[in-house]
């Protein structure tokens, strides 16, 4: 008899404690409960899960959080069609907004045609690789090496491979996702408004003489587009020349015309870069020889 009224005891005491623990859970769920506007979910539905972080947030997930917020706009997701884009608007009751597009654009023209090799790389097939290995093959320690680790990461096949072993962007695939800036050793790839329709295609660092010894197409700092442009819109940076976006309105291919090098190019679409009149006329297709 006395272990059964332990046992029943025992059985008051442990369902008297799973009430407390119940009435403190749900004092605690009442408290400590956040809302979450069922819409972020909504919205996470319409956007394309590919989480590439183009919009500037961590991911889709972030991404629907802040336009609920009314922090971004639905326009901010480049990487959705303008349908997609409107339906969240539609959703939230807010405009769709418009936002420039950013495509990815890279600072070589040094192909194998025109870039000189100190060095044949054999190794690891991927510019990483290379770049460990004293700089990679080329003789501009600032060239692109061509063993594609930009297209190979570009989810959105916005990269490929030319003839001459550099990456070409299409713009219309590219979501300004900023893989390729990441992946790149050299730090050739940056993300543009499509606006920045002047560009100098070359990051080498070296004096005129040396630059175009390694490389035909490399800038020169000659200085003739600085003279050709606009006030402040071009200027000479130790040995190369850089545009001064903050001037972009001002902009125009009067100073690709006298580049002797084609260093320095105008889009006149987001894929269709063009040279100068002066810009050497390279004929060649074969890749350059090693220079020793």
């Amino acid at each position: 008899m006395e272990s059964l009224a332990n046992l029943a005891v025992a059985g008051a005491f442990m369902a008297g404690l799973g009430i407390v623990l119940a009435l403190l859970l749900a004092f605690a769920n009442k408290k400590l409960y956040v809302f979450e506007d069922p819409r972020i979910g909504e919205v996470e539905e319409l956007l394309p899960k590919s989480n590439c972080g183009a919009c500037g947030q961590a991911g889709c997930r972030d991404f629907a959080e802040k336009v609920v917020g009314g922090s971004i706009i639905p326009a901010q997701c480049t990487v959705s069609s303008p349908q997609q884009r409107q339906g969240i608007a539609d959703l939230l009751g807010v405009a769709a907004g418009t936002v420039e597009k950013k495509v990815a654009r890279l600072a070589c023209g040094g192909g194998q045609h025109v870039a000189f090799l100190r060095a044949r790389y054999e190794g690891l097939k991927t510019c990483r690789a290379a770049a460990v290995v004293s700089g990679g093959g080329k003789e501009c320690a600032w060239g692109c090496l061509g063993l594609a680790d930009c297209a190979n990461v570009c989810t959105f096949d916005a990269i490929a491979m030319d003839a001459h072993g550099l990456p070409v962007v299409d713009s219309e695939k590219c979501t300004a996702c900023n893989d390729c800036v990441e992946v790149c050793p050299k730090g050739l790839f940056s993300l543009e408004p499509i606006s920045h329709r002047l560009w100098v295609a070359c990051k080498n660092q070296a004096d005129g003489d040396t630059a175009e010894a390694s490389c035909e197409v490399a800038c020169t700092a000659c200085g003739k587009c600085v003279a050709d442009s606009p006030f402040k819109l071009m200027q000479l940076a130790g040995n190369l020349a850089v545009v001064n976006y903050d001037w972009n309105d001002r902009a125009s291919r009067v100073p690709i015309e006298r580049c002797p090098t084609g260093a320095i190019l105008w889009f006149e679409t987001p894929d269709r870069p063009l040279k100068g009149a002066a810009a050497k006329k390279i004929l060649r297709n074969d890749p350059l020889p090693l220079r020793y």
